[in-house]
């Protein structure tokens, strides 16, 4: 049965008046899911009893439940949902100094295949609804609401490629963006690609505020193509002509990442070579400490190998940071907790 969280605000006015109801009866269901944050079409009390009974034959409120959740010692939490089908997906909510984070995942499984992920271990069983998105952010803004906290920003960097979802994710963004709705600010919502080349022309011409972020990992295409077999399809002289034109479109910095695996990507003539790269856009790079998967076989670096190689990007011109760890005695990494669930299923 569809959620009622697979449409956007002005969708919901249209699903109102498919069923011969005025304008405002969407308003109304639209209020009680994000306003009001109610767990059941039962809950939304000013509409009649017959609406209600309507809403109910062809519509569920939440399309998902908690199968299983782990906290880390620096607050970092994991969650792993079960869907309508029975397929398993995770989110993490993590914590900043300038907030609460949500990372959304978009995909059951990725079949992206980057050698050092997790989530590439099982392949795409299928996409997401927005509304499965929507879901993941809404169960954990109802946990801070009993604390009268509430989540922040969005991540869009889960399991999955989102722009491999496009539609759907550009939906979901719509809804929890909404000043109706969950009112997160644009500038606060993050968007994670591998390189779909495509798409990032879709997006470019958008002209929305959310912020994008590209995931990089290697700075020549003879690596990356061993790392990210994205890379074969759009190699990184067509990847860097899609970003130009999306900075001619969006006064947007853009954010590269690049996780820093140890005697693969982090040597000093990599650093130059990605300094190289990236010379001239309005962007920094975001450093990330590795979360080892044990079926992959990467290490991490230390810290003062990551400062290494953050100090040579800068005095190369390139501004960049490097990310605090999340989650390093939690299954935090994208696909960690779902895989290590699938395998108790199959014992």
């Amino acid at each position: 049965m569809q959620s009622l969280y697979d449409f956007n605000y002005e969708q919901i006015q249209d699903l109102a008046k498919s069923y011969g109801w005025k304008g405002f009866r969407g308003h109304q269901i639209f209020q009680w899911l994000y306003r009001n944050r109610v767990n059941s079409i039962d809950e939304m009390s000013n509409l009649s009893k017959e609406t209600r009974e309507i809403l109910k034959q062809d519509f569920i409120v939440s399309p998902l439940h908690l199968v299983r959740k782990q906290v880390s010692h620096d607050g970092t939490t994991k969650y792993l949902f079960a869907l309508e089908d029975g397929a398993l997906v995770e989110s993490v909510m993590m914590l900043f100094d300038y907030g609460k984070s949500i990372c959304v995942t978009t995909q059951v499984g990725c079949n992206m295949g980057c050698a050092f992920c997790a989530s590439g271990l099982t392949k795409k069983k299928r996409n997401l609804t927005s509304g499965e998105m929507v879901a993941q952010f809404l169960y954990v803004q109802k946990e801070l609401d009993k604390t009268q906290d509430r989540l922040s920003h969005i991540v869009v960097m889960g399991t999955g490629e989102p722009f491999d979802n496009y539609e759907n994710v550009m939906n979901f963004l719509s809804t929890v963006n909404h000043d109706r709705g969950l009112g997160i600010g644009s500038r606060h919502i993050t968007i994670s690609t591998c390189g779909i080349v495509p798409r990032i022309y879709d997006f470019a011409n958008e002209h929305t505020q959310y912020n994008l972020a590209i995931s990089l990992h290697a700075p020549n295409n003879e690596l990356r193509d061993q790392l990210m077999p994205v890379n074969h399809a759009y190699p990184l002289e067509e990847l860097m002509k899609a970003l130009d034109y999306y900075c001619q479109e969006n006064n947007r910095r853009l954010t590269f990442e690049y996780i820093l695996l140890k005697g693969v990507n982090d040597s000093t003539n990599q650093a130059h070579q990605l300094a190289k790269l990236l010379r001239g856009y309005n962007a920094y790079v975001n450093l990330i400490p590795y979360n080892a998967v044990d079926e992959k076989g990467f290490k991490g670096v230390t810290h003062q190998e990551a400062m290494v190689f953050y100090d040579t990007l800068m005095k190369d011109g390139i501004r960049c940071t490097i990310r605090k760890e999340h989650g390093n005695d939690i299954d935090a990494a994208c696909g960690q907790l779902r895989i290590k669930e699938l395998k108790r299923g199959q014992n």
